[in-house]
């Protein structure tokens, strides 16, 4: 999943949703403390696949979106973006042929109670889940 990720940093760097996050984009966990905006994704799955021809493997993957703008515009700006940047692209991944993501669901931005050192504040959260293939050299 390192070369995976690699993949997903390289699209990401420069973007508009990169922008949008202010760069804040995180593996696994934000740490705490954490400025909003940011994003977090985390890979659900791996299942490898097999054809009489090919190997391949799919990854399931999400991106969870937070603000903590009064507005929902922050995040809805943010999910476009990201939304543009990834749904149905084709990442550089070393070690495989072919990759793109196709995206599966989420959710859209609502508004949570969350507990931050500072004390309990409302924010944004968005969902955003992919299915990444990954076809072997």
């Amino acid at each position: 999943m390192k070369k995976l990720s690699e993949g997903i940093y390289t699209l990401l760097s420069g973007s508009a949703f990169f922008s949008d996050v202010a760069g804040r984009v995180f593996k696994g966990q934000a740490p705490d403390g954490t400025d909003y905006p940011f994003c977090v994704y985390l890979f659900i799955s791996d299942v490898p696949e097999y054809t009489f021809s090919e190997q391949y493997e799919r990854v399931f993957l999400q991106f969870s979106i937070f603000s903590s703008a009064s507005s929902s515009t922050e995040i809805e700006d943010a999910l476009t973006h990201l939304k543009s940047l990834y749904d149905d692209c084709a990442l550089s991944v070393t070690g495989y042929d072919t990759v793109w993501m196709r995206r599966t669901g989420g959710t859209l931005p609502n508004m949570e109670e969350h507990t931050t050192p500072a004390g309990t504040q409302s924010i944004w959260i968005a969902h955003v889940e992919y299915e990444v293939y990954l076809s072997k050299d």
